[in-house]
C-alpha cells in the first residue's frame, strides 16, 4: 500500500484543480444564495402588500368578527346592493367583496356566503374568512339551542400526557420531533452526499478509462490499490467542496440580507398572521422552552461520533460500487443499468426510516434494517437520537466495516479487469466471470 498515499494526493489534487470544480464550488453557493434571496424578497413584497376586503353583510350575524391586521383592513358595507358595492369595490381596487346574503334560516347562511374579485383570492385569505364566519355560526347555533357557550368554553381542557422512563428520565412530545429532525437531517444529507460525489466517482473512473491513462497507471500499481485511492481522494475533495458551499453560504445570506434589508423571516409568510397570532400565546412560550431542552437532552456526543462513523462507513461501501460500475462500462450511458441494484437500498433505508423509525424505532423492523450494511448508514442514523444501546451501534458499525472491506474486494475484481475493457457493453453474465478470475 506503499502507492495509497501518493494516489490519494494525486486524485485529490486533480480534482481540487480542476476548473470546473473551482468554478462549481464558488458558482453554486451564489447561484443557491440568490434563490433564496430572490424568494425571500419576493414573500416581503407580498407580505408587505395591503389588502383591503370590503364586507356586505346583510344578515348582521356576523357584526364584529372582522378585525383588522397589519396588512389587511376590513371595510363594512351597508346598505348598498350588491351590485352596487361591486362597482366600488372595483372602483377602489380592493382586494375582494365578501358577501353574506339575508336568509330567514340562519342555517342556510352557509351556503349563501361568496367572494367576489378580479383574481382568484390567496388560499391563506380564503380560509381565514372561512374560520371566523364558522365560528360565530356555530355560537349562534348553540344561543339558539339554549346552550351557554361560556360554560362550554370553560370546560374545554387541553391534556399534554408527561413522559418519563422508567429510570427517571423525562421526556415529551417536542423531543420526538427534535429527534426525528436531527435523524432525518442526517440520513438525507448522507443520502445525497453518496447521490452526488459517487457519481463524481464513477465518472472519473470513466473518463481516465477512455482516455487510455489508466494502462499507464495500472502498470506500477495494484487495481485495489487505485480504487482505494480513487474513492478516498475523491471524497476529500466532496468534503472540501461541501465545507466550502457551507462557509461560502453562510457569509453571503448573512452579508447579503443585511445589506438588502431583506428579512429572511418572511420566508413563512402567507401565514404570517397566524403565526403572530399564535406567538402571543403562553403556551407557545412554553413549547419553544421547551424545545430548547429537547435539544439540551439529545445525546450530542454519540449524535456526533455515530454520524462520522456512519456517514464515512456508508459513503465508502457505496463509492466502491461506483467506482466498479464505472471501471466496468466506456460511457455514463451504460450505467444505467447497474445504477438500479445500487440506488434502491439507498431509497428503502429513506423510507423505512420515514415511515417505521418515525412509529417504532425500536421496533423489529427498524433494528434489523438498522444491521443490514447497505441500510444501515442511513436507518442507524435515525434511530440514535430515540437511544439506541452502544453496543447495537458497535455491532452495526462493524458489519458495516466487514461488509466495506468485502464491497472492497469484489469490486476490485470488477475493477481491474473492466478497467482495460474497451468497446464492449457488459453484462451480468460477463460480470460474475470478471469476479471468478
Amino acid at each position: 500500500m506503499n502507492h495509497l498515499p501518493l494516489i490519494i494526493k494525486r486524485e485529490y489534487l486533480t480534482k481540487v484543480k480542476n476548473k470546473s470544480f473551482i468554478i462549481m464550488t464558488f458558482v453554486s453557493p451564489l447561484i443557491m444564495v440568490a434563490l433564496i434571496l430572490v424568494v425571500a424578497y419576493l414573500s416581503q413584497i407580498n407580505s408587505d402588500k395591503e389588502r383591503q376586503i370590503s364586507i356586505l353583510d346583510e344578515t348582521g350575524v356576523l357584526d364584529g368578527i372582522f378585525e383588522n391586521t397589519e396588512h389587511t383592513t376590513y371595510k363594512i358595507l351597508s346598505d348598498i346592493s350588491l351590485d352596487s358595492a361591486k362597482e366600488l369595490v372595483k372602483s377602489r381596487e380592493d382586494y375582494g367583496l365578501l358577501h353574506i346574503e339575508r336568509d330567514v334560516n340562519n342555517n342556510a347562511i352557509v351556503s349563501q356566503v361568496s367572494f367576489y374579485s378580479d383574481d382568484s383570492p390567496s388560499l391563506s385569505i380564503l380560509t381565514s374568512l372561512e374560520r371566523k364566519i364558522e365560528k360565530r355560526l356555530e355560537d349562534e347555533k348553540l344561543k339558539i339551542n339554549g346552550v351557554d357557550i361560556g360554560k362550554i368554553e370553560a370546560s374545554k381542557t387541553n391534556i399534554d400526557i408527561s413522559q418519563e422512563t422508567f429510570s427517571g428520565e423525562k421526556t415529551s412530545k417536542v423531543d420526538s420531533y427534535m429527534k426525528l429532525a436531527f435523524g432525518g437531517a442526517a440520513g438525507y444529507l448522507l443520502f445525497m452526499f453518496i447521490i452526488i460525489y459517487g457519481n463524481m466517482i464513477m465518472r472519473s473512473v470513466i473518463e481516465e478509462k477512455t482516455s487510455r491513462i489508466i494502462e499507464i497507471i495500472i502498470s506500477s500499481v495494484k487495481p485495489i490499490q487505485l480504487m482505494l485511492g480513487k474513492i478516498i481522494g475523491t471524497s476529500l475533495a466532496g468534503v472540501t467542496q461541501f465545507a466550502i458551499w457551507v462557509l461560502l453560504g453562510g457569509i453571503l445570506i448573512t452579508v447579503l440580507t443585511a445589506i438588502l434589508g431583506i428579512s429572511m423571516a418572511e420566508l413563512q409568510t402567507p401565514q404570517q398572521d397566524l403565526m403572530n397570532q399564535a406567538m402571543q400565546n403562553a403556551d407557545i412560550g412554553n413549547e419553544m422552552q421547551l424545545a430548547m431542552q429537547s435539544f439540551f437532552n439529545l445525546p450530542l456526543t454519540n449524535l456526533v461520533i455515530a454520524f462520522m462513523f456512519f456517514f464515512i462507513g456508508g459513503y465508502l461501501l457505496y463509492s466502491s460500487l461506483y467506482a466498479a460500475v464505472g471501471a466496468a462500462v466506456d460511457n455514463e450511458t451504460d450505467t444505467q443499468q447497474f445504477m438500479l441494484p445500487i440506488i434502491m437500498p439507498l431509497v428503502l433505508a429513506v423510507y423505512v426510516g420515514i415511515f417505521t423509525v418515525i412509529e417504532d424505532p425500536h421496533g423489529t423492523v427498524s433494528t434489523v434494517f438498522s444491521f443490514i450494511p447497505f441500510t444501515s448508514p442511513v436507518v442507524m442514523l435515525m434511530r440514535i437520537p430515540f437511544g439506541v444501546p452502544i453496543w447495537q451501534q458497535v455491532l452495526s458499525f462493524a458489519i458495516l466495516g466487514g461488509t466495506f472491506i468485502f464491497t472492497v474486494w469484489f469490486a476490485a475484481k470488477i475493477y481491474r479487469v473492466g478497467i482495460l475493457m474497451y468497446g464492449k457493453k457488459p453484462s451480468y453474465k460477463e460480470l460474475y466471470k470478471w469476479i471468478k478470475y
